[in-house]
Parts: structure tokens; C-alpha cells; sequence
């Protein structure tokens, strides 16, 4: 089987199992603008400092960004544009000190004024300089997202300043969209109780757990609500309450690490604390909410901006730390996802979470000894901890040590006493293992296990149905489960590419080069999938489309044996076949469906 679509970056593998203008760079510049360890550059130009910058950015090199902008601005001293970039990029990388002086220069500009003049207002509440706050917050032009933003920041004011009456009045009298009431509930509860009124807290933590459609939307609010309403009732002498609220949000928030780890420490007679204790950590934690809100693919550079906002304020805050360290890992940057999940304070209950992801992230960034090492160290702590088992198995396979991978999945199933619809990963990794070893009477009763734990689950359902057809069986059975597995997930291009590849392989190529089409706009960048095309057009005759596929699976960087193959192919094409059952000309070593 070909690598390529088969596994996702690490840091997706345990969360998908358990729960600017980019501007071409070319030559030095490019690998100094993309490459962290690389020494400055300096341009010698306006127009190169600001093309480096710009695609240094969409690069998510940051620092380089800061640095390529500042030589640009060293050239137009009075450029209000790079200005403009340059804050952003300070903010959201976390230099909040250095942004501060560009954010007063910047503050009556209208197009910037949302960043800067809360960047100002967040460093007055810091230095509890509340009287600055209110003309700070006047904005000339207000999305939804910074009417709720600086609506939040002002009643935090008004709790700093000795009112949190009015502060409670003024989130009730706020206007929006439906989504505001989750935030507005949860703001209001930590206000009341750190304002000691009790009966209100309770009602309007109550409220916000109770508001599950807006616990599903923003989750990482609302494990925040359940572990404040915990440690709100534990301090009212009420432990049986706070280990009840855990569990019943561990039910909703499946795969929460924090909601299991917090409930267990006070079965175990920990104790907690109010989960917010000033103004500036209640400001904090409602910019907190309000970027993990909006922490969805494609926007994880905003949701940045916002929780590095909120840093300065509660500078240890465990939450933000976490959740930096996992858009970290989403933009593909390991170094940093390591430095936030290290910073973790020990006793958090995001601190196992974020020590598992510190692991997977040093895997990603070829320190998988390292990882191993970790993982070793979480699994002797818990060795009832399924999701542990499937992170150090997934850097094995990530190494391509399988069987190390299929002991350790090995180990995991010994571990469960009866098997239940949430252990269907365990079974369905070390079915992968064993296919991967060529083990597949081994293999076969795993997949067959996953689903009879999870009926339909589509992951399974594509890579069972996929060896079947690689294999010459079941071959009604197979093409059944492959399309069963497109129709529950029609957008996952992964899928449908094995779709696409199963008819090819049984010489349906025209019905090959239809699903393929729809797998390449779903994953234009993935080689795997543009191999497939490229084969595909060329069995249907295609062969102008089917060179260009394969030159542009060769520019996503397929792995060294499959890179070979594509370049044969643009020398010499594919060879005639006799018929259907001759479609397996490729020997498509590493083609399986992809893990999600």
C-alpha cells in the first residue's frame, strides 16, 4: 500500500480517534522565510522585506514574519498597512509588550481599531487601570464576536471596580445572535460566584450545564462551565454534586481527559479552588471562550490572536496553554506545540492531556525515542488509559514499527474487561497492525470486532472493505462497505478516493476517474490521491490529464518508493492490461484508505 493518504499528522490521530496571502518564495528566501533555525535574511528591497514577510506568514513562521516586516517598515517609515500587519503578527504570536506602542500609534484607525484598542484595554484591566477601559472599548465599527468581546471586558471592569451588580445587569441587557447565551450565562455565574452570591451562581451555572445544544457548539466552553460548577459545588461542602456534574459531562464531552481527571482527584479528596479569582483572570477567560469559539479549520490563526490576548492577563492559565499548544500542532508546528503543552502547570487537570500531545507532538517532529519515552512513562502510571495504548501504538506505526504497535494494542485489549462501543479503536488500530504484517488472519477479526462495537463506523468500514478488494474477496461485500462509508462521509477525501480506487483496481475505470475527481477537489494537495487520478485518466485514455497528475503528486512530495514509481510512469506510462483482473499492475504496496 502506498503511504500518502494512509496516515494523518499525529497530533489528529488521537483526536480524530477519540473525540494571510500566501505570495511563492523562491530559492534562499524561501527556506529562510519557512525555516525557524534559519539565521535573518536581509532584504534589500521594500518589495522583497514585504514579500518575505507576507509569505513567512502564510507560512506560520511568525517570528520571521515580525522580523521581514520591521525591515520593511525600515524602508516606509509612515506605511499604515505594514503597521497594521506587523500588530497583528506580534499579537498573535504572543509579543504583547512589543505590540503595545504600534496599537497606540494605531488606535483611531478604524480598520485596525479591534485588535488595538483591545490590546490597550486588556493592558489597562492588567494594571487595573479601569477608568481607561470604557473610551478604549468604544469601537466605531463592531462584529457580533467584538460586541460580545468588549461587552464581556466591560463587565469585568465593573467587577474590578467593586460592582458586580451592575456588571451582572449589564451582560443581561446584552444584545445578539442565539449563541450569545451560553457565553452570557457562564460570564454571569463566574461573576456571581466570585462575588460570594451564592444562590445566583448556582442558578446560573445550572442554566449554562443545562444549555447542552450550546455545550455541542462550543465544547471547550462548556467543559470550562463543568469544572467551575464542580469547584463551585465542592466549596459548598457538596462532593457528591461535583462528581455527578463530571459524569454527566464526560457522557457530552466524550474523550475529555480533563473532565475524567478532575472528577477522579476529588474522589480522591482533592480540593479546588474558584476556577476564576479577579477581574483580569474573568477577562481572561471570557477571551479564552470566545477564541476557543471560533478555533475551527481554517480560522486557527484568529482564535490565536484571541487566547494570546488573554495570556497576559493570567499568564498560567492551563486552559490557554493547552489550547495553544494544539493550534500549534494544527498549523504544523511541533516546536511550539511542545513549548505550550510544556508549560502546563503539573497539577492541572489538562496536564496528562497535554503531556500525551507534548509526546505525539515530539514524534511529529522526528523525536519519536523521545515520545516513546513519555508515553511509556503515562502508560505505568495508568494502565487502564485506552487512549494512551493508541498514541504510543500510533507512533510506532507512525515508524513503521508494527509490530512493536500491534504489542502494545495487544496489551490495551488485555486491558479490557468487556468491550464497549468506545473501545472500537483499539481494535481497529491493531487490525491495521496486523494487515501492515501481513497478518491478516489476525488482522480480519479486529476490523470485524471494531465493528460489531460501532456498526457503520466509516473508518472501518472503508479499510476493511478496501483489503477485501486488494485482496480479491468479498468482493460484493467490500464495494458495499466502501460506498457505505462515502455515504456517511461524503466530504472525507480519503474515503472517497478508496471508492475511486476500488473500482480501478476492478477495472471500472470509468467509474475510477468519477470518484476520483471528487476525492481530488476534496484533497487537491494529497499525492496519493493525484497518483490515483493520474492512473486513472490514463486507463480511460487521458494521458495529457494523467501526466499532469502525476507531476502534481510529485509537487505534494509523495514518499521516496512512490516518488519513483510516478517518475516511471511520466517516462513510460502504464502498461496495456488484458482485463479487469490485470488492474493491480502497480502493486499499490502502501494504498490503503487513510486512518482519519
Amino acid at each position: 500500500m502506498r503511504q500518502g493518504s494512509k496516515y494523518r499528522p499525529l497530533y489528529g490521530l488521537l483526536l480524530s480517534l477519540l473525540a494571510g496571502i500566501a505570495i511563492p518564495a523562491s530559492g534562499a528566501l524561501a527556506k529562510a522565510t519557512t525555516d525557524p533555525a534559519s539565521p535573518p535574511v536581509r532584504a534589500g528591497s521594500f518589495a522583497g522585506a514585504y514579500l518575505a514577510a507576507r509569505t513567512a506568514e502564510s507560512d506560520n513562521n511568525l517570528a520571521a514574519a515580525v522580523d521581514f516586516y520591521r525591515q520593511a517598515m525600515a524602508f516606509d517609515p509612515g506605511n499604515a498597512q505594514i503597521k497594521q500587519d506587523l500588530l497583528l503578527v506580534l499579537l498573535t504570536e504572543g509579543r504583547f509588550n512589543d505590540a503595545l506602542p504600534l496599537a497606540e500609534e494605531l488606535k483611531d484607525i478604524p480598520d485596525i481599531e479591534r485588535f488595538s484598542r483591545v490590546a490597550l484595554a486588556i493592558d489597562a484591566i492588567n494594571r487595573k487601570q479601569y477608568r481607561k477601559v470604557g473610551p478604549l472599548l468604544m469601537l466605531s465599527m463592531q462584529s457580533d464576536m467584538d460586541r460580545l468581546a468588549t461587552g464581556f471586558m466591560s463587565a469585568w471592569v465593573k467587577v474590578g471596580q467593586g460592582n458586580p451588580k451592575q456588571a451582572l445587569a449589564d451582560i443581561q441587557k446584552m444584545q445578539g445572535p442565539e449563541w450569545y447565551g451560553l457565553f452570557r450565562t457562564y460570564n454571569s455565574a463566574l461573576i456571581a460566584d466570585l462575588a460570594g452570591q451564592k444562590q445566583e451562581a448556582r442558578d446560573f451555572y445550572q442554566q449554562a450545564v443545562d444549555d447542552r445544544p450550546g455545550g455541542s457548539a462550543a465544547p471547550d466552553t462548556y467543559e470550562r462551565i463543568v469544572m467551575a460548577y464542580a469547584s463551585f459545588k465542592l466549596r459548598q461542602g457538596d462532593k457528591a454534586g461535583a462528581v455527578k456534574t463530571l459524569k454527566d459531562a464526560e457522557e457530552l464531552l466524550n474523550g475529555r481527559m480533563t473532565i475524567t481527571e478532575m472528577r477522579e482527584k476529588i474522589e480522591a479528596g482533592e480540593k479546588y479552588g474558584r476556577l476564576i479569582k479577579t477581574a483580569q483572570e474573568g477577562t481572561a477567560e471570557a477571551l479564552y471562550t470566545l477564541g476557543t469559539a471560533i478555533n475551527r479549520s481554517g480560522a486557527e490563526a484568529f482564535a490565536k490572536l484571541y487566547l494570546q490576548m488573554s495570556l497576559p492577563l493570567r499568564p498560567d492559565n492551563d486552559a490557554t496553554l493547552y489550547q495553544l499548544g494544539d493550534i500549534s500542532a494544527k498549523l504544523r508546528q511541533p516546536e511550539k506545540a511542545i513549548e505550550y503543552y510544556g508549560r502546563v502547570p503539573e497539577k492541572s487537570p489538562y496536564r496528562r492531556d497535554a503531556e500525551m500531545q507534548r509526546a505525539l507532538n515530539l514524534a511529529e517532529n522526528n523525536q519519536s525515542a523521545e515520545a516513546v519515552k513519555q508515553l511509556k512513562i503515562l502508560l505505568d502510571r495508568d494502565k487502564t488509559d485506552m487512549r494512551t495504548y493508541l498514541a504510543l501504538g500510533g507512533v510506532y506505526a507512525q515508524d513503521k514499527n508494527f509490530a512493536d504497535a500491534a504489542k502494545i494494542y495487544d496489551a490495551a485489549v488485555e486491558q479490557i474487561k468487556t468491550p464497549e462501543r468506545k473501545d472500537w479503536p483499539v481494535f481497529y488500530q491493531r487490525g491495521i497492525a496486523y494487515e501492515r504484517l501481513k497478518e491478516w488472519d489476525k488482522a480480519e477479526p479486529n476490523f470485524r470486532k471494531a465493528l460489531e462495537l460501532y456498526p457503520d463506523q466509516p473508518q472501518v468500514l472503508n479499510y476493511l472493505g478496501y483489503s477485501w478488494v486488494d485482496r480479491g474477496e468479498n468482493l460484493d461485500e467490500a464495494l458495499g462497505m466502501i460506498k457505505k462509508a462515502v455515504e456517511l462521509r461524503p466530504q472525507d477525501g480519503y474515503i472517497v478516493d478508496s471508492l475511486g480506487w476500488a473500482y480501478y483496481m476492478l477495472g471500472r475505470y470509468p467509474e475510477a476517474v468519477i470518484e476520483l475527481e471528487k476525492a481530488v477537489k476534496l484533497r487537491p494537495e494529497d499525492p496519493t490521491i493525484n497518483d490515483h487520478m493520474g492512473d486513472a485518466y490514463w486507463r480511460v485514455g487521458r494521458l495529457l490529464e494523467a501526466t499532469f497528475q502525476w507531476n502534481h503528486a510529485i509537487a505534494g512530495k509523495p514518499e521516496p518508493e512512490e516518488l519513483t514509481k510516478i517518475e516511471e510512469k511520466l517516462k513510460k506510462g502504464l502498461p496495456d492490461v488484458a482485463g479487469p483482473s490485470s488492474a493491480k499492475t502497480e502493486e499499490p504496496v502502501e494504498d490503503k484508505p487513510a486512518s482519519d
